[in-house]
């Protein structure tokens, strides 16, 4: 057997011992790769809310707690028109978003099975949403048709083509999109003015209103101050959020997941590190008499040394490799099992498993350095009366 071959067996003399390493270490890489994967996913759609083409700006009611869409209208459609007039203003768009649960509004959004939430918009203003292109075609704003996302029709196994009952009315699906958003790709929109006369009778406010308007602005304008403008040309009625902001609160909620995602591998590093030092340290004491005999037949310290710590290495890289796999297969498996896999994907990118191999590579070292170090130090004349 050449030195390599020792390196890579000698960890598994005790499986008992060296299985329990290798699951201590393994869970904390799991959850690493667990986290990165569901982390990466929300952020890449969350930068589709920067998406080139869409609005920039989304006016609401002050005192609304959503700034991005509304169960019912608060704001008066005429606003659409006003707004556009304000400097720096290239488009505007009044949207109508409701709940929709089983074909009837809801007061709360929910998304999955059975629920959508669907936008009303005139069809020649999709792109303020990010809609740049439709499988199939818009949908006519006098007509029962309407467009969905990509995500939902996947859920409800729907095509163009194919009909849904909302309001107790049957409408035509006439296209698909994709934005890349996570919400947006699990709704759907249809005609401003037709979701606005058939949400009326549920509704406590009359068919002229809108949940939020969108703004788009003129290329050389800057975003804050027409954003500025439009709050101060409408004090406490109007407020107003950027995409950017929205994008950031997002992002900030997912630097918390990050966070946590550190702060866990450092307590891989701390607990793993113990671990893989109470397993050589065992397995340098019960090979006493064998480390003895090899530096006695010529082995230098420093190959003592080696072969302690890449045996201590082989263990946490096997713990990495064991931990990525059933990290990956969790996050596919528990996103099935809550049936939001057209909901939420996951993002398979080179830096977390960098960071999970590179930390089961530090807890080797780490873990492997003092029993490494203790064993080469050992005198051969020692090792051998060792009983």
């Amino acid at each position: 057997m050449n030195y390599i071959e020792l390196i890579i067996k000698n960890p598994f003399r005790n499986k008992t011992r060296t299985a329990l390493a290798i699951v201590g270490i393994s869970v904390g890489i799991m959850v690493i790769v667990a986290l990165g994967l569901v982390t990466s996913g929300l952020q890449s759609s969350t930068q589709s809310t920067l998406k080139a083409g869409s609005a920039e700006i989304t006016v609401s009611q002050s005192g609304s707690n959503s700034q991005i869409g509304s169960s019912s209208g608060s704001i008066n459609e005429t606003r659409v028109t006003d707004i556009k007039s304000i400097s720096g203003v290239k488009d505007t768009a009044g949207i109508l978003s409701v709940t929709v649960v089983n074909g009837t509004v809801s007061s709360e959004p929910t998304f999955g099975q059975g629920g959508m939430t669907i936008t009303g918009i005139e069809s020649s203003k999709l792109n303020l949403e990010g809609i740049s292109s439709v499988n199939g075609t818009i949908f006519s704003d006098n007509a029962n048709e309407i467009v969905v996302g990509k995500s939902f029709a996947e859920n409800q196994n729907k095509s163009v083509g194919d009909t849904i009952t909302l309001f107790n009315q049957t409408f035509k699906i006439t296209g698909i999109y994709e934005t890349g958003n996570i919400m947006t790709d699990m709704g759907a929109f249809m005609s401003l003015t037709k979701l606005q006369n058939l949400t009326a009778t549920n509704q406590t406010n009359n068919n002229t209103k809108i949940s939020n308007i969108l703004v788009k602005v003129t290329d050389n304008a800057n975003v804050t101050s027409v954003s500025q403008a439009i709050e101060d040309a409408y004090p406490n009625e109007l407020t107003t959020t950027t995409a950017a902001e929205q994008a950031n609160r997002m992002n900030s909620a997912l630097n918390v997941i990050n966070d946590a995602s550190w702060a866990i591998s450092l307590l891989a590093i701390f607990i793993g590190g113990v671990g893989v030092i109470n397993t050589m340290i065992m397995s340098v004491f019960e090979r006493t008499r064998e480390i003895g005999v090899l530096k006695a037949v010529g082995w230098k310290s420093k190959r003592i040394l080696g072969m302690i710590l890449g045996e201590s290495i082989v263990l946490t890289l096997i713990a990495g490799v064991i931990g990525t796999v059933v990290g990956i297969v969790a996050v596919e498996v528990g996103i099935m099992a809550l049936g939001a896999g057209t909901i939420l994907k996951p993002v398979y990118s080179l830096d977390i498993f960098i960071r999970a191999f590179g930390i089961a590579l530090l807890v080797g070292i780490i873990g492997g350095i003092y029993p490494a170090y203790r064993a080469s130090k050992l005198a051969p004349t020692e090792a051998l009366r060792y009983e």
